[in-house]
């Protein structure tokens, strides 16, 4: 049984209603500093995971081509219609949701990356489909719950409909894990977790306004960087070593 990946989408959900029906409680100077410290929390998450780094070279690398990607396909901006598409389907359920300005588009992306592409969601959802241990997705579920609630006081009830590309993707990857999971060595995963985790540091400055960084077009890094890691250690180190 998906437990994890059930209760992060679940934890999403509960934490975008409590959102919606808390935020026009909350002063404005409330929701920033909470912002700030659940920015911060994430820079925490990212680079407790970048610690874990084996060959930086390939990492490196892999955010750098994984980021040139998403910005010639215009990773970015699909995310970014995506989320637009989400909204548009709740303001005709829910009058009054909908909302265009520039911030509210900045940050319902800043919310589906977070949630949806975050090194610990990813790793968490092929640890469980190959392992059975939910303990990193139970973690990560915490976290979550308590930042979409933020999100929610910003985006409203639309902030519950993320959950849904999340659990595609993360049900994708557990059902997908075991024929993934046995090609992967330990370098491969450290690696791929520290990419992640670049992306957390990256998601954490966005929350808390002090560089937008495009996050949603540094996704494909996450594909490359195990392919490059297992290149890296098979044929680049043993030439320089």
């Amino acid at each position: 049984m998906p437990i994890g990946v059930i209760a992060n989408c679940l934890g999403i959900i509960i934490g975008g209603i409590a959102g919606s029906f808390i935020g026009p409680r909350l002063t404005e100077s409330f929701k920033t500093n909470l912002n700030l410290v659940f920015g911060a929390c994430a820079m925490t998450m990212g680079i407790s995971s970048i610690s874990l780094m084996k060959n930086m070279p390939a990492v490196i690398l892999s955010v750098i081509l994984g980021t040139i990607i998403g910005l010639i396909i215009h990773l970015g901006n699909l995310t970014q219609k995506m989320g637009m598409g989400m909204e548009k389907i709740i303001s005709k359920i829910i009058p009054g949701q909908s909302k265009k300005d520039a911030e509210y588009q900045s940050v319902l992306v800043t919310a589906i990356v977070l949630f949806c592409a975050s090194g610990t969601g990813i790793y968490g959802s092929i640890t469980a489909g190959m392992t059975g241990d939910h303990s990193i997705l139970l973690a990560k579920t915490v976290l979550d719950l308590a930042t979409a609630l933020i999100f929610a006081c910003i985006l409203g009830v639309v902030t519950c409909v993320i959950a849904v590309p999340q659990f595609i993707i993360f049900m994708v990857l557990f059902l997908l894990a075991g024929a993934i999971y046995p090609f992967c060595t330990e370098t491969m995963i450290c690696d791929f977790k520290a990419c992640g985790g670049v992306l957390l540091v990256a998601t954490g400055f966005r929350m808390m306004k002090v560089k937008e960084f495009p996050i949603a077009d540094m996704i494909p890094a996450m594909v490359l960087v195990m392919p490059l890691s297992h290149l890296w250690v098979t044929y680049v180190l043993p030439f320089v070593s």
